[in-house]
């Protein structure tokens, strides 16, 4: 049995990375600006809480309806080629809607176009940038990168770019949008020029269609048990984080009586612990290896759900959403790599957007379990529904962790060449 793969090496900041790890920071960033300004932008041109609603909802939709789609389209095209021309566009369009607003022209229907429109575009970005890592960088470097690659995205995303918002706000309402464009545009250019090889691909048989193509991706992960342990636990924790999110404001204002201050902190908590994930991600996994790895993020998270829903105690509360940020971005991490490691070459983009499409659907559906549960039975129970989501996800993780599980080890499985993501 081949021994599991570690981050033994670390991905070169000089080439493909480097560019990588850039256009991937910038992007996070304009995202974050985009994402914090458009509710804002949506409440000043109506009243109507469902209106404002549904420009979130047309931002989540595409990938319930296009997410197997995008990975499929991912694993035929020219990933590289495929990103820098949609981060393109969408420079294009966010520019394009900037104007509007400039001219006083924005409304809720082009916002709601606007969502769908650039969501739509990142199911093929996204599952083509996943599949673009593994020729970017070394085989033995890849957990590190992906670490890399989240915590940067995190820090500009989480960290930078909430504070800029309301400064760019005052200067006027299109420049956030204006510095998304920029972003975007920014990040094709580093893309476009990254110094990759395109992977071989078998040649597809006659006949062949995206609907099949995706139907064999989807047959791969089930035949595959740490690909559908690994699928079936980002659906059951996705669910439990939906709850989680959508009512942790209420658990932290009302149940514990902390207020906006209090809030405030807890987000803070829980950004710092993610970030202290990303660095000590590769220690973690060298001493436990990466699915045993996953299995520890779960159960932590799982012990710091119910400290959240059973403690009355803000202090606890900061410290357990801090571990829970923390082991989350170990979670990431090693369960991107993963599905990296043990897709077949060729497979990559079907394979990683089965994740995304079951991780988006389970947000919502947890968000309502999450508001119903606290209706019925106080602020603090979507912790713990959360909690009992985590120790399903845990548990569907088992059967993939066990020791004759065969793991991918460095080399097998991965295409690799020069200039890896």
């Amino acid at each position: 049995m081949a021994a599991e793969a570690t981050d033994s090496a670390v991905p070169l900041w000089r080439g493909g990375f480097g560019r990588l790890w850039s256009a991937a920071v910038l992007s996070g960033f304009g995202d974050a600006l985009r994402t914090a300004a458009l509710p804002l932008l949506a409440v000043t041109l109506t009243d109507e809480p469902l209106l404002v609603a549904a420009v979130t909802a047309c931002g989540q939709l595409p990938w319930l309806l296009f997410g197997l789609l995008g990975g499929a389209v991912a694993d035929r095209v020219d990933q590289r080629r495929a990103m820098w021309t949609v981060d393109a566009v969408r420079g294009l369009l966010v520019a394009g809607f900037a104007v509007a607003v400039a001219l006083g022209h924005a409304s809720i229907p082009l916002l709601i176009v606007l969502a769908f429109t650039l969501t739509t575009l990142q199911t093929l970005f996204d599952n083509a940038a996943t599949a673009l890592l593994p020729t970017v960088v070394h085989p033995d470097a890849l957990g590190s990168a992906n670490a890399r690659l989240m915590t940067g995205q995190r820090i500009a995303g989480g960290l930078l770019a909430g504070p800029v918002v309301p400064l760019l706000l005052v200067a006027g309402a299109a420049l956030p949008f204006a510095a998304d464009a920029v972003t975007f545009l920014l990040a094709a250019v580093l893309v476009a020029t990254l110094p990759t090889t395109a992977p071989d691909r078998a040649a597809r048989p006659a006949g062949s269609t995206l609907r099949r193509e995706i139907a064999d991706g989807l047959r791969t992960l089930v035949r595959d048990r740490a690909l559908r342990g690994l699928c079936a636990a980002t659906a059951l924790c996705n669910i439990g984080m939906g709850a989680l999110i959508a009512t942790l404001v209420v658990l932290v204002t009302d149940w514990l009586r902390a207020g906006e201050t209090g809030y405030a902190v807890a987000l803070t908590a829980y950004a710092v612990g993610s970030l202290a994930g990303g660095a000590a991600n590769g220690r973690i996994t060298g001493r436990v290896g990466r699915l045993r790895a996953v299995l520890l993020a779960g159960t932590a998270q799982l012990c710091a759900l119910v400290v959240m829903g059973s403690v009355r105690s803000t202090v606890a509360l900061v410290a357990a959403l801090a571990v829970f940020g923390f082991m989350g971005m170990v979670w990431n991490v090693n369960t991107t790599t993963l599905t990296q490691q043990h897709s077949p070459a060729g497979m990559l983009g079907r394979v990683s957007s089965a994740h995304r499409t079951l991780a988006v659907a389970g947000a919502p559906l947890g968000a309502l379990l999450g508001g119903a549960v606290a209706a019925a039975w106080g602020a603090n129970t979507p912790a713990l529904l959360a909690a009992v989501f985590f120790a399903l996800s845990v548990a569907a993780l088992i059967p993939a962790a066990r020791s004759d599980v065969p793991v991918v080890v460095p080399g097998d499985g991965v295409t690799t060449a020069p200039g890896h993501r």
